[in-house]
């Protein structure tokens, strides 16, 4: 898991710190869901680099992942070991090409593409069942961005019009991982099963509600490299509003997996994001869009979240109407 862990933390920050809470063999999974989802965003975010190109190399990305789950699908012999070595070399060709072509001007990004042979290989390592979940998860995520992509302008630029188009794109981009989350999570935990359909009811607006704080949080940066998230016919305050009610349900998620008896781990992989977004959303209220909260409130937000699990309190705060007990 080093090397893994390493990309982990040199391209991302919340996740960073969630994702080693989980235990195994779902923080692997995770870690390399996290990594796949990356690498297809970097992609869809590389507005300098040419629309066309990015389309291609979000479509490239999709057949990799096919090619890699059909050749480790297959069985042993000769015919498998070519399909193996197939995928590996279309991988280092690309991931090459990639990492020297793409403008990307974020260290970790870049290292991560080069890496692409190495996460894909690790990829092919799981358990079926979760490598099933990822691979389609991860297309459909991949494919959705390439829409997005088709959809600028010639310079690049993306403008949404209507507040279920920001909807529909959050879907895309995060709605789906909490699906694919909710799935993993299920998978192999027996004793969570009678509450699959209430995590399935969350799920989107999990992801969807995390999307959202940090669309308000960036929207300015976001505005001037090219991307209008929020639709210029859309009030902030709705945005807002629709954030808190996703959060509510991203609580109310988080709750039902602790008191069903998840996993402190698995619970705290959950809460964190959620507080943080809490936390976050309330400070871009206050200080408009560039507020953040700094790195000694992140702490303090971990330190709190570790004694409210120690001492069997609610892992964050109940919505209103929400039993405790």
């Amino acid at each position: 898991m080093a090397d893994l862990d390493l990309l982990l933390e040199r391209t991302s920050r919340t996740f960073a710190l969630s994702i080693p809470l989980l235990p195994e063999p779902t923080r692997r999974e995770v870690t390399i869901a996290y990594l796949l989802f990356r690498i297809a965003d970097t992609f869809e975010d590389c507005f300098s680099w040419p629309r066309d190109r990015r389309i291609e190399a979000l479509e490239r990305f999709c057949a990799l992942l096919r090619l890699t789950d059909g050749a480790t699908a297959a069985a042993p012999g000769a015919e498998g070991q070519g399909a193996a070595e197939s995928w590996v070399i279309e991988a280092r060709q690309l991931a090459s090409r990639w990492a020297v072509e793409m403008p990307v001007s974020h260290d970790g990004y870049r290292e991560l593409l080069e890496e692409t042979p190495q996460v894909l290989q690790e990829y092919a390592s799981l358990r079926a069942e979760a490598r099933g979940l990822i691979g389609r998860h991860t297309v459909r995520t991949a494919t959705g961005m390439a829409r997005y992509v088709a959809g600028t302008g010639d310079d690049g630029r993306l403008q949404l019009q209507t507040l279920q188009d920001l909807r529909d794109y959050c879907y895309v981009v995060a709605g789906i991982v909490g699906e694919m989350l909710t799935e993993l999570f299920l998978l192999g935990r027996p004793t969570l099963r009678s509450i699959g359909p209430y995590l399935r009811e969350r799920s989107r607006a999990f992801g969807e509600g995390l999307q959202l704080v940090n669309i308000l949080k960036d929207s300015a940066t976001d505005i001037r490299e090219g991307r209008a998230y929020i639709p210029a016919a859309v009030q902030r305050a709705e945005v807002f509003d629709l954030a808190r009610l996703d959060l509510e349900a991203a609580s109310e998620y988080t709750l039902a997996l602790q008191s069903s008896g998840a996993e402190t781990g698995l619970v705290a992989f959950n809460a964190l994001p959620v507080r943080l977004a809490w936390a976050t959303l309330d400070r871009v209220e206050r200080g408009g869009p560039g507020a953040k909260i700094s790195r000694a409130e992140v702490w303090e937000i971990v330190a709190e979240l570790q004694q409210a699990l120690q001492s069997q309190r609610p892992a964050v705060s109940p919505p209103v109407g929400h039993p405790t007990g």
